[in-house]
């Protein structure tokens, strides 16, 4: 990276939680996806990250902050929202509309019109944070889709440095995104950024199809894989720059001796059985419904593999207060509790169902222990748990059942078993094919697998996206 300014982050939620302790609440860090590609992100530069925290005003959190500013490089920069933004701008906008829209399913959207005014006058206050920290020389890189407003107000406050934007989930076709009622207003605020970037190609594509439909006024401009869009007199640089994990560190910390060992325990405690394993937030894009039905067809029709394989389900909590999530929740339990009825035995439980978040350690022993992964969700931006179990396969080698509705798919075509998960019978042979895989093509499968994630780690995305902040077009 060229520039010598500060590196501002931006988030809907800053990379900690608060939580209670013995003597009053204290601070942890969290554990999101984002979260987890950005850390190390800041270990090396010195910067802000500006985000919620989750709560209200408080001076207890607010002296909390204050603590951790004083022991770090990166400094922690609080937008406090009330409870009625919290409801239209996180609840209501956020995941009431753009979060099922950019996920194919607009029969989930509520398209209340005080949703928008919340999300409106939220990205202000984002914008604020930012105009309150950023110098001409800094490099602001806004995150995801509950910030898509937030690059304008910057602008409308007269801040000049440099602004990129990186949208985390998927970018909707045309006949999807054409629902959205402030269609236009999104898109046009867009181009108050030097850089727009998004996980795939496709993402890239289905957003120039709704700029050419709803902004004719501007002007695109392709150069390979890059596109520069000229809007007024600013231009912004499209492009496709897929997000990675820190490869380096799964990997190392999945051969730590205490990890080893607790993957042994976990084989052993299959009683020979092959392990297949879902890591998921608790969504209804993440097609563990879907996955549960085909595991078990795979039961119904294949007789022989009953009692030869088990299911490890991992689901983390999430967004619980929103009824769809809850009614989501009992569906999986449901699921659960009738595959168990019909196939289980007193030697042998079909499915193990985990509803609760788990340390890294033993995350990373499920991981490596696990003999088959599957990964299927009906549409995702990246998945970057795909690229977890391979970072830590580094025993014995396993399979990667993939999506191909992953953004993750382009990059790990080769090696993975893609699936639709849509289609319960075809889920349910990729699952027998994996349990068949011998040995030789899982280990080859594997190192392609590997290859191709250590290549396009967290930091080859940073540095290829700030590299882009700092000399791709702008202002004319």
């Amino acid at each position: 990276m060229k520039s010598s300014g500060d590196l501002i982050l931006v988030s809907n939620r800053l990379p900690t939680t608060i939580e209670a302790g013995p003597d009053g609440p204290v601070l942890k860090g969290s554990s999101g996806g984002l979260v987890t590609a950005l850390r190390p992100v800041l270990k090396a530069r010195k910067g802000y990250w500006i985000g919620w925290t989750g709560k209200g005003h408080d001076s207890e959190i607010d002296r909390l902050l204050a603590k951790s500013n004083a022991e770090s490089e990166c400094k922690l920069i609080p937008v406090w929202l009330t409870q009625a933004e919290q409801k239209g701008f996180y609840a209501g906008f956020s995941n009431e509309i753009v979060w099922p829209l950019f996920h194919d399913l607009q029969s989930q959207c509520n398209f209340d019109p005080t949703y928008w005014r919340a999300y409106v006058t939220v990205n202000g206050k984002f914008a604020d944070a930012v105009a309150q920290v950023a110098k001409k020389d800094s490099l602001v890189w806004i995150h995801d889709y509950h910030l898509m407003m937030t690059g304008d107000f910057v602008r409308k406050r007269g801040v000049r440095c440099r602004l990129g934007f990186f949208l985390h989930i998927p970018f909707p076709p045309l006949d999807i995104f054409e629902k959205l009622p402030w269609r236009s207003e999104i898109l046009r605020a867009l181009f108050q950024f030097d850089v727009v970037g998004f996980q795939t190609p496709r993402d890239q594509r289905n957003f120039l199809g709704c700029v050419r439909r709803f902004l004719p006024d501007v002007e695109l401009r392709r150069n390979d894989e890059e596109v520069d869009a000229r809007a007024g007199n600013r231009t912004t640089l499209i492009r496709a720059i897929p997000i990675g994990i820190d490869f380096d560190e799964f990997s190392s910390h999945a051969q730590q001796p205490e990890i080893v060992e607790r993957a042994a325990e976990i084989r052993r405690d299959m009683l020979g059985r092959q392990m297949m394993l879902g890591v998921d937030r608790l969504d209804y894009t993440k097609g563990i419904p879907e996955r549960l039905k085909a595991f078990r067809h795979l039961l119904e029709s294949r007789r022989q593999m009953r009692r030869q394989i088990t299911l490890v389900q991992l689901v983390v909590p999430s967004r619980e207060a929103i009824p769809k999530y809850q009614e989501l929740k009992l569906e999986i339990e449901k699921l659960v509790s009738q595959i168990n009825g019909q196939f289980g035995d007193p030697g042998w439980m079909p499915v193990h169902y985990i509803h609760r978040a788990l340390e890294r350690p033993e995350l990373l022993a499920l991981y490596s222990a696990a003999d088959i992964a599957l990964i299927t969700p009906l549409k995702d931006g990246m998945n970057l748990v795909s690229k977890e179990f391979c970072a830590a396969q580094v025993g014995e080698p396993g399979v990667l059942v993939l999506s191909e509705f992953a953004g993750s798919a382009d990059q790990l075509e080769n090696g993975a078993i893609l699936v639709n998960p849509y289609d319960i019978e075809s889920m349910a042979e990729a699952m027998h094919s994996a349990y068949r895989m011998p040995r030789e093509e899982r280990a080859t499968r594997m190192q392609k697998l590997r290859r191709r994630v250590r290549k396009g780690d967290v930091f080859r995305w940073c540095d290829e996206f700030c590299s882009y902040l700092e000399c791709g077009p702008g202002s004319g």
